[in-house]
């Protein structure tokens, strides 16, 4: 695949996405983008060659000020040549192979050159991260709207401006913090010293000060630093996401943003006769939100109180939300999307949002003055009620919100209660009856007014906010508090401010009923992300009061990869500081039997559960298979809320026991208050409905009852079928077997038999992302049954092992670990873009060296991923032959680690670095290894690596002493004429055994090409040399020319596109073919060689000693003019396969010539004539001699 972009304003193109190259077919793709605005090109999208096709798809993109180019993904036995080349940019970046597979039987050529760049930043792997050595990318053309509107702005509008949006700033400049301190260096507003300090807090990882820093200095120093400073992030706003957001905010105000900014800021006075009501509610809120109460699983503290202010732990918000079907259990996938929203977090690409920031208008998506509306979401146990508590508490003691004169709070769940119509003031005083005849007073001032909803997704309504009834049809409209209307209409009519028009609005709710408000009129999205990083931490800490119990329990969950990942969420802790801190605090346990899978940590809750409480019951179990099939239905029916008529319907009565596993929760009725029940966590229902399964006496068609679940595609199932499996396993079910005896080992067996069956149907499914997710689903069954002999059974045959492209949690490693574990003969296992990370990798450590072929591309596993691979390479037992580690953010910090291994491992043969940022101190460490004569490597991918002319010499030592390296890729990198002079001394070296040598897009010019023609004449070994977007000229093919006429020259492919040739050399070139007995494949697309070149060429072409199979000449301003001579010479022709004559100008002038052309050139095989000047009869009449011949492609 060859991508030439030369001088292109801005283009984005996408080569043969999808495309799927069959085994004896190479591929090319040509594309061409020439002196375009913007253009947006997709090639072969799709495209499926047979096998006798020999496709190329080459993009030549030229004339580019902006340029991102991404190339495609070719399979295991595909020949491709990637080649992109940028020249002459003002400003670019270019993504090069991104996903590509060079696999064990591919020769894979990936070409990318940038060449006399003003500014430029090449990316190998997406998602890169900018470190302070980058050149943080400017926009070219700042858009002149900002522009004008800053250089108008006065110093007061400025200031407003930044105060206004400070917090969101020092977020959003964190990625280009240096930029920015260089630019206001620039300008004299910032000192050396200054600059230095901002530099140095980047260097040690903290971004977040740095930026902290700069804004401090820059208002500090007054309007002129202010003003240029916002100068700086116009042209910086493309490159920095979140500051591109708040520039197009302010753009959208226009030219009078103050008004807009204080919005929701202002502070109105209260009236002094509602100052004692103020007072008074402030005090019950207080005292009603001051404690937090926990249930343990204690029969004589069944509950513990704490001050909210000590046991509350922050949490991550974030100020977006990602609106998805779910096709899991929606804990399960979002906790999986959770590692996604870490990541992006972690890149500093999502805006944290602070509790008191909800109702700050610089968040608003929508720009309202009739009042604010805010959503927040998140997952069952995440801490959406414990947060409404805190932002309650924080208004009542005047922490937050002073703007707001009244807070009033709602659950949902206590709403559910009220069966008739009511209005707003009764809804009020029936929970604040304090406020008597005053409320009249609040309608006066909306503004002042915050109304808190918590738990949409608990509403027995629904609320249909697109529904136009409600804003046509009176008995839908709620316009006044003393109107008696339905529940649901007060709540719509407050977010839709239909009703007290000012006041706020906040409504939490789960994802799954997020869809609900995708209608309403929400200023401010958010998402609770849960704990991330220290904030772990900071929850054990805060749980155990002995801090050694907490570290030791801390110190197990972060080891246990599955326990680590689930306490993301509060819940999750929860269930994990009752189940685990027995272990660490009573002497009698045996830390060996600390849990390690889910169902092993449930196993212990439910059984702390029964030491305390199971003395009360004669029978546990009658009892716990009641309450699970309860729970079983409630999970069929998503219920999680269960009543009396509940309890008596599975003859459930409550008691002391039961208390121990439901907890009691008080609903508000219109004249009394009632008991409803609930699991305390979804995922504790769950177990206990698994549970169930094992204790009845008739399992009667169990298989059947899992496969219906199975079956079920929301998921809803998903966590229940795998404590299902867990329970198959005698380790998970043991506690449990003291209070409740034996597990039906008929249902047991039945269990096994139904995971087995479900594994092997899946194991062969992995072409869709459907079928990769299905097979890991039943992988972690395995994982939970910890049954080796059904894992070896199911898996210990396995050969290859794919989920490429699937987001993988560290969890998900851990699974596959484990499963990889029981496979004696696994070969090829390909997570390539799977974003595994570090962190995934570690969990894989321990199975990496038992496959041959492993594929990691495109995963950020970063350098000290690398560190641990190079640890499964030093492993004597490795069989590791293929290892493909393109676009992984790699430098040279674990070069000496790699080189190390390298030195030492006997298996590895094909190593794949490419779109890395090793440089040439991590290439000259590698070169160490390359050199010593026990290294086996055969083929080395060092392409777009940022290397230079100061490593050439130790990789030209290692060529000379090398005695298996026989491929060598180092396109795309700045070796110049330099570095090749001194990589040509190491050609003519008669030891050197280089086959393949790729040296596209280095910066070459003809100075280097005598010392190329040198080696070319003397070199036994050399037959693909690809110098493909540099810049030989004629006088540089000329003297290769020379070199190819030699009789001693073995070079059977030659690729020189985009070299800017004419005309000029096209006699030398026709001479080399006449006379060159080797040379088989000719590459001279995207060059300038005219119609009078071809007809040069055309002679040698009659010639009936040229052996050439393959000729490009894409993009070569030919026309009709040499048609007749293209035809005539290879009417005789007898070894031409491939003919490429893409981006041309030939008209239908040339139809004739063209099919005489395919008739009579008995061996050519494919022809393309793409993006050419036929009128639809002409490509009708080309296209008509496809099938005339068999195996002949015609592409018009």
């Amino acid at each position: 695949m060859d991508a030439g972009c030369q001088n292109m304003r801005s283009s984005n193109t996408t080569v043969a996405v999808g495309s799927d190259a069959t085994s004896s077919t190479r591929v090319k793709m040509d594309a061409e983008c020439q002196n375009t605005g913007s253009s947006n090109t997709t090639v072969a999208e799709g495209s499926d060659p047979t096998s006798s096709t020999r496709v190329k798809m080459d993009p030549g993109c030229q004339n580019m000020g902006s340029s991102n180019t991404t190339m495609a993904d070719p399979t295991s036995s595909t020949r491709v040549k990637m080649d992109a080349e940028c020249q002459n940019m003002g400003s670019s970046n270019t993504t090069v192979a991104e996903g590509s597979d060079p696999t064990s039987s591919t020769r894979v050529k990936m070409d990318a050159g940038c060449q006399n760049t003003g500014s430029s930043n090449t990316t190998g792997a997406e998602g890169s991260d900018p470190t302070s050595s980058t050149r943080v990318k400017m926009d070219a053309d700042p858009d002149s709207t900002l522009t004008e509107f800053f250089t108008n702005c006065d110093d007061d509008l400025l200031f407003q401006l930044t105060k206004f949006y400070r917090d969101r700033l020092e977020q959003a400049i964190e990625e280009g913090v240096e930029g920015l301190a260089l630019m206001l260096i620039g300008e004299d507003h910032f000192s050396g010293q200054e600059y230095q300090k901002v530099s140095e807090l980047v260097q040690n990882g903290n971004r977040a000060g740095s930026a902290k820093l700069l804004l401090n200095l820059v208002m500090e120093k007054g309007p002129r630093a202010r003003r240029m400073m916002w100068e700086s992030f116009v042209k910086m706003h493309h490159s920095l996401r979140k500051l591109g957001t708040i520039l197009r905010e302010i753009q959208e105000l226009g030219s009078d943003p103050i008004n807009y900014m204080k919005v929701g800021q202002e502070l109105s006075e209260i009236p002094s006769h509602l100052k004692d009501v103020q007072q008074k509610h402030k005090e019950t809120l207080r005292v009603q939100t001051e404690t937090l109460r926990v249930n343990t699983i204690l029969i004589k503290e069944k509950v513990k109180i704490f001050q909210l202010v000590d046991r509350y732990a922050e949490l991550t918000v974030i100020s977006t939300v990602r609106d998805r079907t779910l096709v899991e259990h929606e804990l399960l996938a979002r906790g999986r999307d959770h590692e996604e929203w870490r990541e992006k977090h972690l890149r500093r690409e999502l805006e944290k949002i602070q509790t008191d920031q909800l109702f700050q208008s610089s968040f608003s998506q929508r720009k309202s003055k009739s009042g604010n509306s805010a959503a927040v979401s998140g997952v069952p146990g995440i801490g959406k009620t414990t947060m409404v508590q805190k932002i309650v508490h924080d208004w009542a003691t005047g922490k937050i919100y002073p703007h707001f004169q009244f807070v009033f709070s709602f659950k949902f769940r206590d709403l559910n209660t009220i069966n008739c119509r009511i209005n707003l003031r009764n809804l009020i005083l029936d929970q604040y009856p304090y406020f008597g005849n005053i409320l009249g007073e609040l309608w006066k001032n909306p503004k002042g007014l915050l109304f808190i909803f918590d738990g949409l997704d608990e509403f027995k309504d629904r609320i249909d906010f697109a529904d136009n009834r409600r804003n046509t049809e009176p008995q839908y409209m709620c316009t006044d508090p003393e109107c008696w209307c339905e529940v649901s209409d007060i709540v719509y009519s407050l977010i839709q401010h239909k009703l007290l028009p000012g006041c706020s609005v906040l409504v939490t709710s789960r994802p799954t009923a997020l869809h609900l408000l995708e209608k309403a009129d929400i200023s401010v999205w958010a998402e609770i992300l849960g704990f991330v990083g220290d904030e772990r931490k900071g929850y054990f800490n805060k749980f155990f009061e002995d801090q050694t119990v907490a570290a030791a329990v801390f110190k197990h969950v972060e080891e246990n990869e599955i326990l680590y990942t689930m306490c993301y969420n509060p819940s999750y802790c929860w269930i994990l500081g009752l189940s685990l801190g027995p272990f660490f605090t009573q002497r009698d346990r045996k830390q060996q039997q600390v849990p390690k899978t889910i169902t092993q940590l449930y196993s212990y809750y439910i059984y702390n559960i029964l030491k305390n409480h199971g003395r009360e019951m004669e029978n546990p179990r009658d009892v716990l298979l009641k309450l699970g099939e309860m729970a079983y239905t409630g999970v069929s029916k998503k219920k999680i809320v269960f009543r009396n008529g509940d309890l008596i319907e599975y003859n459930l009565q409550p008691s002391q026991f039961l208390s121990g596993f439901l907890m009691e929760l008080l609903e508000r009725d219109v004249s009394a208050q009632s008991v409803v029940y609930t699991f305390p966590h979804l995922t504790i229902q769950e177990f206990v409905a698994a549970l169930t399964q094992f204790l009845t006496p008739d399992p009667g068609e169990i298989g059947k009852l899992l496969s219906e679940a199975h079956s079920k595609e929301d998921g809803r199932f998903e966590i229940f079928l795998r404590f299902v499996a867990g329970l198959s396993s005698p380790q998970s079910a043991r506690p449990l077997v003291e209070f409740l005896g034996p597990f039906l080992h008929q249902t047991t067996c039945r269990v096994i038999d139904w995971v087995k069956e479900k594994v092997e149907g899946q194991i062969g499914d992995t072409q869709t992302e459907t079928g990769k997710r299905k097979l890991l689903n039943t992988f972690h069954y395995l994982f939970e049954s910890r049954n080796k002999a059904l894992a070896r059974n199911t898996v210990g045959s396995m050969e290859k092992l794919s989920f490429r492209g699937l987001r993988l949690t560290p969890i998900d490693c851990a699974v596959l670990s484990h499963v990889i574990g029981h496979c004696d003969t696994i070969k090829h296992l390909d997570l390539e873009e799977c974003n595994i990370q570090c962190e995934g990798l570690q969990r894989l450590g321990p199975v990496l060296h038992k496959c041959q072929e492993l594929s990691l591309g495109g995963n950020k596993v970063g350098d000290s991923g690398v560190k641990l691979l190079s640890a499964a390479l030093r492993n004597q037992e490795c069989k590791i032959q293929n290892l493909i580690l393109y676009g992984n953010a790699l430098t040279d910090s674990c070069a000496k680690d790699l080189a190390s291994a390298l030195s030492t491992n006997r298996s590895l043969i094909d190593l794949n670095l490419g779109s890395n940022n090793l440089g040439a101190s991590g290439v000259k460490l590698l070169s160490v290894a390359l050199r010593n004569p026990d290294c086996k490597m055969q083929k080395l991918c060092l392409n777009v690596n940022g290397l230079t002319d100061s490593c050439a010499e130790d990789l030209a030592s290692a060529l000379s002493t090398n005695r298996s390296l026989i491929d060598l890729n180092l396109g795309s990198n700045k070796l110049g004429d330099s570095g090749v002079k001194l990589l040509s001394v190491a050609l003519r070296n008669p030891d050197c055994k280089i086959q393949e040598l790729y040296l596209y897009g280095n910066a070459l010019t003809d100075s280097c090409a005598e010392d190329l023609a040198s080696a070319l004449s003397t070199n036994r070994s050399l037959i693909d040399l690809n110098l493909g977007y540099n810049k030989l000229g004629d006088s540089g093919v000329k003297l290769l020319s020379v070199a190819l006429r030699n009789p001693d020259c073995k070079i059977q492919e030659l690729d020189l596109r985009g070299n800017d040739l004419t005309d000029s050399c096209a006699e030398d070139l026709a001479s080399a073919l006449s006379t060159n007995r080797s040379l088989i494949d000719l590459y001279l697309g995207y060059n300038n060689l005219g119609d009078s070149g071809v007809k040069l060429l055309s002679v040698a072409l009659r010639n009936p000693d040229c052996k050439i199979q393959e000729l490009d000449l894409v993009k070569n301003a030919l026309t009709d003019s040499c048609a007749e001579d293209l035809a005539s010479a290879l009417s005789t022709n007898q070894s031409l396969r491939i003919l490429s004559l893409e981006s041309n100008s030939f008209t239908d002038q040339s139809v004739p010539a063209l099919r005489r052309l395919i008739l009579t050139c008995r061996s050519l095989e494919v022809i393309w004539l793409e993006r050419n000047q036929f009128s639809p009869n002409g490509e009708r009449q080309l296209e008509s001699l496809r099938g005339s011949r068999r195996g002949l492609t015609v592409r018009v």
